[in-house]
């Protein structure tokens, strides 16, 4: 073991000691400390790295304070594509713990909810959604389909517009009834903010083969719970398709 830690350890914290040169977040020890944990792979660094900062998809008062290191790796170039991905993945999850929590439990509240660490994660993620959809040109395929989720998580006049011709694309490549082509048409569908529209096809994705959840949910719970879902299995298949995809 190399006394840095695996070599994804090593990257980011090059990437953060250039883009975080003051003072950063606690989570950032994970990759400044001279300690390194001997059973580090890359896999298992980066579930102990992303766990520090969203544990088991639940916010923590430190959450919102380490989500500045994961933008910061979700804009470099130097971070692969899948990880970049990754990273969006995680802003997108932060960014809807409370709605994804409130349409599994309904309706109870869930026995993890904190809804001060949850307002501030949310807030910190919107704070930084333009940095990120500013990359949209320059990014590859796979990581403009996380950054489409977050564009529809923080709806703007601006951004929604631009997600119809920017989608295109993929709804030209991927079908109705494939994992990418439901997600693509999804995020469409709830790029209109139609509650009507987005029950209707939330209820019918939902019933063909996708977790489903109690119908007295509102809509946006409901429709954040599936997005996630959809996003999992999207980020599935991109590790199977070729580095860049």
């Amino acid at each position: 073991m190399n006394a840095a830690g695996p070599p994804i350890r090593q990257l980011f914290r090059d990437v953060i000691a250039d883009r975080m040169p003051g003072p950063r977040p606690p989570q950032a020890a994970m990759l400044f400390d001279g300690e390194v944990d001997p059973c580090w792979d890359d896999r298992s660094f980066l579930g102990d790295f992303y766990s520090e900062i969203l544990h088991q998809d639940t916010c923590q008062p430190a959450t919102a304070d380490g989500l500045p290191l994961v933008t910061a790796l979700a804009v470099d170039d130097r971070v692969p594509a899948r990880h970049r991905f990754q990273a969006a993945d995680l802003l997108f999850r932060a960014a809807t713990v409370a709605e994804r929590h409130l349409a599994e439990t309904w309706p109870a509240t869930s026995q993890h909810a904190d809804p001060d660490s949850e307002a501030r994660a949310r807030s910190a993620v919107q704070a930084h959604v333009p940095t990120l959809l500013a990359r949209w040109s320059a990014e590859c395929p796979a990581v403009r389909l996380a950054l489409a989720g977050l564009a529809v998580v923080f709806p703007t006049d601006r951004t929604l517009p631009a997600l119809t011709p920017r989608l295109r694309a993929f709804t030209h490549q991927h079908p109705q009834g494939t994992d990418i082509g439901d997600y693509v048409r999804f995020v469409l569908v709830l790029a209109t903010q139609n509650d009507d529209q987005i029950l209707t096809a939330t209820e019918k994705l939902t019933d063909a083969y996708w977790t489903g959840t109690a119908r007295g949910v509102p809509a946006r719970p409901r429709a954040f719970h599936l997005l996630g879902q959809m996003l999992t299995k999207v980020g599935i298949e991109l590790t199977r398709a070729p580095t860049g995809q």
